[in-house]
């Protein structure tokens, strides 16, 4: 899966560590509501171009899933300020 890697020199190799490096940065580095969506643009960064089959769980359990997300993070992260705003898609 991962062939490409093979036939690129060495320069091209850091760039595309950069590229990588910088993609996870803003991932990690999402806050507030933006923590709730889903990373298409992640994705688009591995060579491989394909259309995920994403399957969405019904409203009730999704919503269960949001909340242990959640509280998850209030036993992960203790202590971190509150992102106080409303959503404003």
């Amino acid at each position: 899966m991962d062939d490409d890697l093979d036939r690129l020199d060495r320069d091209s190799l850091i760039a595309e560590v950069k590229k990588l490096r910088a993609g996870i940065r803003q991932h990690r580095d999402a806050s507030g509501h933006d923590l709730c969506w889903h990373h298409p643009d992640l994705w688009d960064l591995l060579p491989e171009k394909i259309d995920p089959a994403i399957a969405v769980p019904p409203w009730p359990k999704f919503m269960r899933g949001c909340i242990q997300y959640r509280q998850s993070l209030d036993e992960q992260a203790p202590g971190t300020p509150a992102h106080d705003k409303e959503f404003n898609g």
